[in-house]
C-alpha cells in the first residue's frame, strides 16, 4: 500500500495517466471539524502535501473513546479512500472494455454465421473474367468470329477471335511473358493494327511452300516458343511442312498394318537431282519439294522426259520423289474432325490426270470400317492429329492406294462446309476449356458415320472388302444416321395394290466448277421423281463423257 501511496504521490506519474482516470486524486480534501481554519479554505492537497500534513491530535478528555480502528484517522482516511475509488474504477473500466470486445467479437461472429447461411441459399455475383483470346490463322473467306459469337468457355470466359494470315502476323516469345502477336490486317480499305497475347491458335493456312514469300515456318516456331496451345499442336504442324517427312510415318503404318489394310503407294525419295538417274517402270510422277493443290507435280512418260525433269530439279535446288502413275477410276477423300468422319468421291471431268485439276465432280459417298482405319491410323501421327484428312487414288484395277495426308489446313469440300465448320468450333471450344482451364468437356457427338440405305429393312453395312473392289456407294451425309442415308438406284416397284408409295430422295453430285444436279425441294410424286433421276443421269452421263 505504501508502495502504490509513493507512486500516486509522484507528479509524473500522475501527469501521464490517460483523461479520467483517477479524478478523485485531484478533488478538494473534503473538510474536517479538527482541522485549522487555513487547513479548510486551502486547496486541494496533492498526495504529497496530504503525506506530509501531521494527523490531528483530539483534546484530552475526561473519558477517552476507544482507538479507532487502522486506516480511520483524518489524515490518512482522505488518500486511502481516494485511491481505493480510483482503483475500482480502473478494475470498472477495464471490465468493461473486456465486455464490449467480447460483445463486438461475438456480432462479428454471428454476422460471418449469416453471411454463410445466406451465401449458399443464394448465388454469388457474377465475377468479370478476361476473356481468352484464340488466334486464328485463315484467309479473309471465312470469318471465324462469327462461329465463335456467343460461345463461353466452361461457361465463364469469353472467347475472343483474332484472325489473320500468316503473311499478316509477327511475334514475339518470352520464357515468362509466352508469345505476343503484333497484327496488320485490311478490313474493308481500313488497316487494323492491334497487339495481344495469344492464349490458343487455329491454324487453317499453310505454313511453307515453296511459293516465293509462303515460308511461314519461323512464325510456327515463334508461336511454339511461346507455348501456345493449338489445333492442330504446332508441333504437327512444324512437321507437316515437308511431305516426305509426312510419308515416312505412313511408312511405318503401312509395315505395322500391311499392305492388305494399309494399302500405300510406292514412292521414291531423291535428296538431290544427282541420284535421279533412272526409274524402274514409267509412267512415274514427280513431285519437286514441297507443294500443294497440284503445284510441282508432273507426269512423266518415258526417260527422255526423266531426265529432261531432271535438269529442273537442279534449278529449283530441292528434293524430289518419284511414285507410280495409277490409272485412276476416282480420287477418295476420307476426312476426319474430332469423332465426325465424312467420306467423298472425286472424278475427274475434264480428262486431266489430276482430279483436282480442271472439272470434277465431287460426291459424297459411304463411310466405311477400311477408311475409317486409314484415318484413324493416321491421325495418330506426331501426337495426335484433330482434324486430318487421307487423300487416296481408285485404280481401274479395282485397287485402292494411299497417296496424302493433311492436316488442319486441309481445304473443305463437299455441301456440308458450314456443318464442318461448326464442327471445327466445337472441337476448338473443347481443346481450349481442357488446355486452359483443365475442364475435361464431352465432345458434342459420338463416332458420327453414315451408312447408305438399302431399302426395305436390308442391312446398311457394307464389308470393307466390298467397298474396296466396287465403286463406293453413294450417300446423302456422312454425319447422319444410317437412316437418312440413302442409295440412287430405281424406284423399288409396290408389292402390292395396297402397298404405301415411297418418294425417294435423290442424291446431290456437286462439281467443282458448276453443280449439274439439284436436290429436290418438297413432296414429289413417283413419276416426277423417276423423271428427275433419268434426267440428272442423262446430265451426268452427258458431262462425263463430253471429252
Amino acid at each position: 500500500m505504501n508502495y502504490l501511496r509513493r507512486r500516486l504521490s509522484d507528479s509524473s506519474f500522475v501527469a501521464n495517466l490517460p483523461n479520467g482516470y483517477m479524478m478523485d486524486l485531484q478533488r478538494p480534501t473534503p473538510p474536517d471539524s479538527s482541522t485549522s481554519s487555513t487547513s479548510s479554505t486551502s486547496s486541494p492537497a496533492s498526495p504529497a502535501t496530504e503525506r506530509r500534513q501531521p494527523p490531528s491530535i483530539p483534546p484530552p478528555a475526561s473519558n477517552p473513546a476507544p482507538a479507532p480502528a487502522p486506516g480511520s484517522g483524518s489524515g490518512s482516511a482522505p488518500g486511502a479512500g481516494g485511491f481505493l475509488s480510483s482503483f475500482s474504477s480502473v478494475v470498472k473500466s477495464a471490465q468493461m472494455a473486456q465486455n464490449v470486445a467480447a460483445a463486438a467479437h461475438a456480432k462479428s461472429a454471428a454476422t460471418a454465421g449469416e453471411g454463410a447461411s445466406t451465401g449458399s441459399s443464394q448465388p454469388p455475383k457474377p465475377v468479370v473474367r478476361k476473356p481468352k483470346i484464340l488466334l486464328v490463322i485463315d484467309d479473309q473467306h471465312t470469318d471465324w468470329a462469327k462461329y465463335f459469337r456467343g460461345k463461353k468457355l466452361n461457361g465463364e470466359y469469353e472467347i475472343r477471335v483474332e484472325q489473320a494470315e500468316f503473311s499478316e502476323i509477327n511475334l514475339a516469345s518470352y520464357v515468362n511473358s509466352g508469345c505476343m502477336v503484333d497484327m496488320q490486317v485490311n478490313k474493308g480499305g481500313t488497316r487494323v493494327v492491334r497487339s495481344f497475347k495469344a492464349d490458343f491458335v487455329l491454324v487453317r493456312q499453310h505454313a511453307y511452300s515453296m511459293v516465293p514469300g509462303e515460308d511461314f515456318r519461323n512464325l510456327v516456331i515463334g508461336l511454339h516458343f511461346g507455348g501456345v496451345p493449338g489445333s492442330n499442336s504446332l508441333f504437327s504442324i512444324y512437321n507437316f511442312c515437308s511431305k516426305p517427312w509426312v510419308f515416312s510415318q505412313m511408312i511405318k503404318l503401312y509395315h505395322s498394318l500391311g499392305p492388305e489394310k494399309f494399302p500405300l503407294n510406292e514412292q521414291t525419295f531423291y535428296p538431290n537431282h544427282t541420284q535421279m538417274v533412272t526409274t524402274p517402270s514409267y509412267p512415274v510422277v514427280v513431285k519437286m519439294g514441297h507443294a500443294h493443290a497440284g503445284m510441282g507435280k508432273i507426269k512423266v512418260e518415258n526417260q527422255q522426259d526423266f531426265q529432261d525433269i531432271t535438269s529442273v530439279v537442279a534449278l529449283a535446288g530441292t528434293y524430289a520423289t518419284t511414285e507410280p502413275y495409277v490409272l485412276s477410276k476416282y480420287d477418295i477423300r476420307i476426312q476426319k474432325i474430332g469423332n465426325n468422319y465424312k467420306a467423298y468421291m472425286r472424278t475427274s471431268i475434264s480428262g486431266n490426270w489430276k482430279a483436282n485439276t480442271g472439272s470434277a465432280m465431287l460426291e459424297q459417298i459411304a463411310m466405311t470400317d477400311r477408311y475409317r482405319l486409314w484415318v484413324d491410323s493416321c491421325a495418330e501421327m506426331f501426337g495426335g492429329l484433330d482434324i486430318c484428312a487421307v487423300k487416296a487414288v481408285h485404280g481401274k484395277d479395282g485397287n485402292d492406294y494411299i497417296i496424302e495426308v493433311m492436316d488442319s489446313s486441309m481445304p473443305l469440300i463437299g455441301e456440308h462446309i458450314e456443318e464442318d465448320k461448326q464442327l471445327i468450333t466445337e472441337l476448338v471450344i473443347s481443346k481450349m476449356a481442357q488446355v486452359l482451364l483443365g475442364v475435361s468437356t464431352p465432345q458434342p457427338s459420338s463416332v458420327k458415320t453414315t451408312q447408305p440405305r438399302r431399302g426395305g429393312n436390308r442391312s446398311a453395312s457394307a464389308s470393307p472388302s466390298q467397298s474396296a473392289q466396287g465403286s463406293p456407294q453413294r450417300a446423302r451425309s456422312a454425319t447422319t444416321s444410317p437412316s437418312q442415308a440413302f442409295q440412287p438406284g430405281p424406284i423399288p416397284a409396290t408389292s402390292g395394290p395396297g402397298a404405301q408409295k415411297q418418294s425417294p430422295q435423290l442424291n446431290k453430285s456437286q462439281s467443282l466448277t458448276n453443280t449439274f444436279t439439284e436436290t429436290l425441294r418438297g413432296s414429289l410424286t413417283d413419276d416426277e421423281a423417276k423423271a428427275e433421276t433419268i434426267r440428272s443421269l442423262r446430265q451426268s452421263f452427258a458431262s462425263l463423257f463430253s471429252d
